[in-house]
């Protein structure tokens, strides 16, 4: 199976963009931890996890077909099984922000919501406007490219230097944020009054 060049470059700009858009959500959120103090809540921290799954699971696309043996059968179904991962953790993206934020609407004696607003949304709403984005986002690209299709070296050395930076970006920014939940956690259950390993 051929397919032109400028089909398999827009998709992998597609999934580079999703990739840059989630990198930038968690790094957003770090920065709003470390140096602002805002401590995240459990489910916060789970909103993370989903996003990094959608991380790694738009990885996992952007390396399909990025070795010697071009679009074989293995590695688009690597291309395939990063997409259904992605969306996996997209979908629980959407249930746990979808969750939170509910519990946000109606006020309740001694809570209100943990960190401060992002251009009047709270980071629970953030995360269903991401997951419905990421969801939208995946639907477009079936809709324009049709299945997942491996990259086999399209899109020139600009764009995989791109992707590689990113990927390493990404992986970066997961070490440190299973440090700093480490920190903050311990081996216990996670609370939002302070860094119990500190």
């Amino acid at each position: 199976m051929t397919s032109s060049p400028l089909p398999i470059v827009l998709d992998r700009l597609i999934l580079l963009l999703m990739l840059l858009a989630l990198a930038g959500t968690l790094t957003a959120a770090m920065v709003l931890q470390v140096a602002f103090g805002e401590i995240p809540c459990p489910l916060c921290l789970l909103q993370r996890v989903a996003m990094f799954g959608c991380c790694f699971g738009l990885i996992q696309q952007l390396h399909a077909g990025e070795s010697a043996h071009g679009l074989e059968w293995g590695l688009e179904r690597g291309s395939e099984r990063g997409s259904g991962l992605a969306l996996v953790f997209a979908l629980l993206l959407l249930v746990i922000s979808g969750r939170q934020t509910l519990l946000d609407i109606v006020p309740r004696p001694g809570h209100a919501y943990v960190g401060s607003a992002v251009l009047g949304l709270h980071m629970p709403v953030w995360s269903v406007v991401i997951a419905l984005a990421l969801l939208l986002g995946f639907a477009v690209r079936f809709a324009l490219f049709g299945a997942p299709r491996t990259a086999g070296g399209a899109g020139g050395a600009v764009l995989h230097r791109w992707v590689r930076g990113l990927e390493f970006y990404v992986v970066l920014l997961c070490a440190l944020n299973f440090v700093a939940v480490i920190l903050q956690c311990g081996l216990d259950q996670c609370h939002t009054s302070g860094y119990r390993l500190l």
